[in-house]
């Protein structure tokens, strides 16, 4: 077997890495992260999801299966177009405009959800904009986390990985403090906006379209366009990048096979990452007994301690490699998932602590995990590949799920689902560990 190929930091295959990193690039292309706490905290996780499976839309066992059917059909068509679609813009050098493109119709999603009143009959509206913004977040996410490879070096991927991903933390705390504090708290908000008929949520959701729309523009003007070395690459049809993709993975296999064994095990874990925020929520008011307004002010502390561990944890992915970061963060996380389970009896006390510790190790795990794949990847294919990485993760998002309602159904109870999500990432773990790490530069 032919040993790993380092990360290659360079905009086309063949381009000798840039000698320092620059700030001003860095900072626009974490500004975009920054934005997407509109889509990932405000819409899919503690805002937007609370609305529609609230008594407004019907009974909680119908909304949540609706949610779900929506969101597992907008992962079905991630799963479908992610890779094709990272590759293309690998070969024809359009990185930046399909994250343009992508980016605008998750904003437009997130402006349409103000027409969502609180009445069952918009219920499948909601959820359309939700699985519509969905896709083409990931699919927009493929073509930023690309982006890694032009504004960061050999030696300091993890540090710009990791402000990235902790920019978008701080983001969704200051968002989420602007539309708590600003429309969902008070009796009347601001502008004289109420809870009356949802308004104050669907205000919200305007709101973070814009900050969304405002804070994905920097990266639009400071980072160049990707290039293609050598002559531009063929067109080909939709179906004939399918027949190109399965060549690609081929030669993938053949040349960096350790690259698709974590692709892998990332899916698994990240899955397992996935299920804590997207199950804690639901846990703390269902379990825990939190209200509506004490879950946002959970998210806000979330937030706090998932952006300042992920910020932190950069210089050390990069002094000390990924993968211990990262069998670190998964160890972890496994122990204080099993400490809320056990505790529960606790309380919101028990709540509050060891769930702080979870979202303690859930950064540093999602940006380890991106660079980690970052030093893997053969130069000028990094579109394709975190297509790829957008994929598997797309293909494992039912185990999570799955996961949780079956030991909810063993159990009898809703916390039993916590076992469900420690399974996911404990797998995910043991999965890793023969992982092969490439050799990160000195």
């Amino acid at each position: 077997m032919e040993p790993e190929r380092p990360f290659v930091a360079a905009t086309a295959a063949g381009a000798e890495p840039p000698a320092r990193t620059r700030r001003g690039p860095v900072l626009a292309w974490g500004l975009w992260d920054w934005g997407s706490a509109a889509f990932n905290a405000v819409a899919t996780t503690f805002v937007f999801t609370v609305y529609l499976t609230s008594s407004s839309f019907g009974d909680d066992t119908t909304t949540s299966a609706a949610l779900s059917w929506a969101l597992a059909g907008a992962g079905i068509i991630v799963l479908l177009t992610a890779p094709v679609t990272g590759a293309r813009s690998d070969r024809s050098a359009h990185r930046k405009r399909w994250l343009a493109i992508n980016t605008a119709v998750v904003v437009a999603c997130l402006a349409l959800m103000f027409f969502v009143q609180a009445d069952p009959a918009y219920l499948w509206f909601g959820l359309a904009l939700l699985a519509v913004g969905t896709v083409f977040y990931e699919l927009a996410a493929v073509n930023y986390n690309a982006m890694l490879a032009q504004v960061s070096t050999p030696r300091s991927v993890g540090r710009v990985s990791g402000f990235g991903w902790g920019m978008g933390y701080i983001g969704g705390i200051v968002l989420l403090l602007i539309v708590y504090f600003g429309f969902i708290h008070p009796d009347v908000g601001l502008f004289g906006v109420t809870g009356e008929n949802g308004l104050a949520v669907r205000v919200s959701m305007l709101v973070a379209a814009i900050w969304y729309a405002v804070s994905a523009l920097p990266v639009l003007f400071a980072v160049p366009e990707n290039a293609v070395a050598g002559p531009p690459a063929p067109r080909a049809s939709f179906f004939g990048s399918y027949r190109m993709l399965f060549a690609d993975v081929a030669r993938l296999w053949r040349e960096s096979r350790h690259t698709v064994y974590f692709l892998l095990s990332s899916a698994i874990f990240r899955d397992g990452l996935t299920g804590v925020f997207t199950y804690g929520g639901v846990l703390a008011a269902g379990t825990f007994g939190f209200s509506a307004g004490d879950v946002i002010i959970f998210a806000i502390a979330a937030n706090v301690v998932a952006g300042i561990a992920t910020i932190a944890s950069g210089p050390l992915d990069d002094r000390v490699g990924a993968k211990p970061l990262i069998l670190v963060s998964l160890a972890g996380l496994v122990i204080s998932g099993l400490c809320v389970f056990l505790f529960h009896d606790g309380g919101q006390t028990v709540f509050w602590i060891f769930g702080l510790i979870l979202c303690l190790f859930v950064g540093p795990a999602q940006s380890a995990s991106r660079t980690f794949l970052a030093r893997l990847i053969p130069p000028g294919r990094e579109g394709e590949v975190f297509g790829l990485y957008a994929t598997t993760g797309r293909a494992a998002v039912f185990l999570a799920p799955l996961a949780f309602g079956v030991f909810v159904t063993i159990g009898g109870a809703q916390y039993w689902g916590i076992l469900g999500i420690v399974l996911v990432l404990l797998i995910g773990l043991g999965l890793l560990i023969p992982v092969r790490a490439a050799a990160r530069a000195r």
